[in-house]
């Protein structure tokens, strides 16, 4: 069943390649899956930023099982270069409020994977106490009024899109215009680097350094940018960016840095290198907005380890120990720092990211969620 939902959001400009009208209406959609005779008051609410998750494995495999499932869309529905995690959270309470109070479900599980786990922790924060009032750019943002979850799932998940580009961003880029101008001391993949793993404690301290030290520039540069936009001297609203090269983390290619039981010299995108300069990287495309409110690693709001502390419901959080692209201390990290008392780790062994080719990892997680679920009230 399509949910399409419409409704007010006063902005200055369009921000996205799509309906929105003068007046400001947003349009969202999602998809509700209800197996047919199986009647719920319970719904799981599963929400990414910027893509499409009904063809994840997880949902569908919980709908064949009898839950309902939401899975929604934001405004910025595969297209991340305007994306302000802001204006999603406003996205993920309208969704929320319409299933509760027009579609008739009594509780609600949110459930963030992957990239959703740290917007999902920032809604349900800002639905249990409202403290942000305008995005990094200093634009100014209502959350006020949205309806909390009644349980949370952080699976598979991250803890902020900035952490992460920071963590990939590739430090050997050294003007940014024009990529092939690299320093091949930082560049993983150029066999002029004498650097290989197992990598030198000392070379990965360097290496994470440059890595921060080119976002930094980055969000310099978007910052200036802003502000020459706003001057009015251009005649512009806003401006875009390109960022070359954002798939380079060491840990992609060497087993010994936060060990677990992941493929080497391979990534959830496929082969790393590959991955580094192909047009659908991560952060590649952004505004100036964007670039602050998601991969602004001193800017963003939306950081789950920060916002875990404020969030009181039951959470279930699964680490996979082959995760090809979250690092497991995410998990961890966000487990230790969760406000609530009622919180529960599982480490799903062997399993990868997506549970490409594993059907029984893929079912030991499912296993795990349904009685998860059950012990908590949420299977009617």
């Amino acid at each position: 069943m399509l949910i399409s939902l419409a409704y007010n959001d006063n902005m200055a400009s369009r921000d996205v390649y799509g309906f929105r009208s003068s007046a400001g209406n947003v349009q969202i959609d999602g998809f509700l899956f209800r197996p047919e005779g199986k009647p719920s008051k319970t719904l799981l609410i599963y929400m990414h930023p910027a893509s499409t998750v009904h063809h994840l494995p997880l949902p569908t495999e919980l709908v064949s099982l009898g839950f309902h499932v939401l899975c929604a869309g934001s405004r910025y529905n595969r297209n991340e270069s305007a994306l302000v995690m802001e204006n999603v959270v406003r996205d993920y309470g309208v969704y929320v409020r319409h299933m509760k109070e027009q579609m008739g479900y009594e509780k609600i599980v949110v459930a963030g994977w992957s990239g959703g786990g740290s917007l999902t922790a920032f809604y349900q924060a800002m639905a249990e106490n409202p403290t942000v009032t305008q995005t990094p750019a200093g634009d100014p943002v209502d959350l006020t009024g949205m309806i909390p979850a009644d349980a949370l799932m952080f699976h598979a998940a991250h803890l902020s899109r900035a952490e992460i580009l920071r963590d990939f961003i590739d430090p050997s880029v050294v003007d940014e215009h024009n990529p092939a101008i690299r320093d091949h001391e930082l560049d993983l993949y150029s066999p002029r680097n004498l650097n290989k793993p197992p990598y030198s404690a000392d070379y990965l301290a360097y290496f994470r350094h440059s890595q921060l030290a080119r976002m930094r520039r980055r969000t310099a540069l978007a910052k200036e940018t802003l502000e020459l936009v706003r001057s009015g001297t251009t005649d512009e609203i806003e401006r875009c960016m390109l960022t070359h090269r954002t798939l380079a983390n060491p840990l992609f290619l060497d087993a010994t840095i936060d060990p677990n039981d992941r493929r080497i010299n391979w990534c959830f995108m496929g082969d790393p290198k590959t991955a580094n300069s192909s047009p659908a990287g991560i952060g590649r495309f952004s505004n100036t907005r964007a670039w602050l409110s998601q991969w602004s690693i001193d800017d963003t709001n939306a950081h789950a380890e920060i916002h875990a502390p404020n969030i009181s419901v039951p959470m279930l959080a699964i680490e996979n120990s082959a995760d090809d692209a979250i690092p497991g201390n995410h998990t961890t990290r966000f487990f230790n720092a969760y406000g609530g008392a009622d919180k529960t780790y599982k480490l799903m062994k062997g399993a990868n990211h997506y549970y490409v080719g594993q059907p029984q990892e893929l079912a030991d997680a499912i296993a795990l969620i349904c009685g998860w679920l059950d012990e908590h009230g949420f299977v009617d």
